[in-house]
């Protein structure tokens, strides 16, 4: 999902104030609560795949800048150059901050094509271990060198194999300041289904900070939360063997899944 360029992340990633793309991407897993995260990486297609390597390889959490640049290449990733990441459709995103000022997007673009979603990825294996992994190229029209809340754990990013696993989108200030990721965490611990805590905790975000956000989340035995209170977030799972997805809000279509 990197690769398409209808997801802020990797390629299609949107750009900065001085038209560069700036990745950021972390993994948890919940077995251990071990972390692995990299922020403002510009030279290279699939930044989940360099935080994964933090997970495994680094006595650190979190890599950054030219550190992270460093440790990418210390592993071998190959590098692409910059420009190559750089889609039409955040081009024109950034032109449309440029002319109208719209800060903090967190659509996904069919009607607007400009408008594009970072991409999250929860998961529960067989033995109970629950994984989450987040990567986005951030806000279009951000300041050179901006973090948003993808890298930080609790906030875009949450694993804990005795409750469940988190991954979050949207207005990054919002939801870093609102640790949105480890509160639906949180809320699942005390008592609350995945739905309604994920359900409970967009809410409440958008409620105190004004600002949108979504989230996918399951719980440590399988059960499935998903909520946004943007427009819309496309948003996808599998289980028995049916593939249930949708894109706006109260759509929720059903296939037949076929590995």
């Amino acid at each position: 999902m990197e690769k398409d360029e209808y997801f802020n992340a990797g390629y299609g990633s949107v750009l900065n104030l001085r038209g560069e793309v700036e990745m950021e991407a972390s993994i948890m897993c919940g077995q251990n609560l071990n972390v692995g995260a990299v922020t403002l990486v510009k030279k290279f297609l699939h930044p989940i795949s360099i935080a994964h390597k933090v997970l495994t390889d680094s006595p650190h959490s979190l890599l950054g800048a030219e550190g992270a640049e460093l440790f990418a290449l210390e592993k071998e990733f190959p590098t692409v150059p910059p420009e190559s990441l750089i889609s039409e459709n955040a081009k024109k995103a950034l032109e449309d901050f440029l002319q109208h000022g719209v800060f903090g997007r967190t659509e996904i673009g069919i009607e607007n094509k400009a408008d594009v979603g970072t991409v999250g990825a929860v998961a529960i294996d067989e033995n109970g271990n629950v994984a989450v992994a987040t990567s986005t190229g951030g806000m279009s029209g951000k300041a050179v060198g901006r973090i948003g809340d993808t890298p930080q754990i609790g906030s875009g990013t949450y694993a804990d194999n005795h409750i469940g696993g988190v991954s979050t989108t949207g207005h990054g200030e919002s939801i870093l300041k609102y640790c949105l990721a480890h509160s639906i965490i949180k809320l699942m611990e005390g008592g609350l289904s995945a739905d309604e805590a994920t359900k409970t905790a967009v809410e409440g975000m958008t409620s105190r900070l004004k600002n949108t956000a979504g989230a996918i989340t399951l719980s440590k035995d399988g059960d499935v939360g998903m909520h946004f209170s943007s427009n819309r977030m496309a948003w996808a799972y599998i289980k028995s063997n049916k593939i249930f997805y949708g894109i706006n809000k109260d759509q929720e279509l059903v296939d037949d899944y076929v590995n």
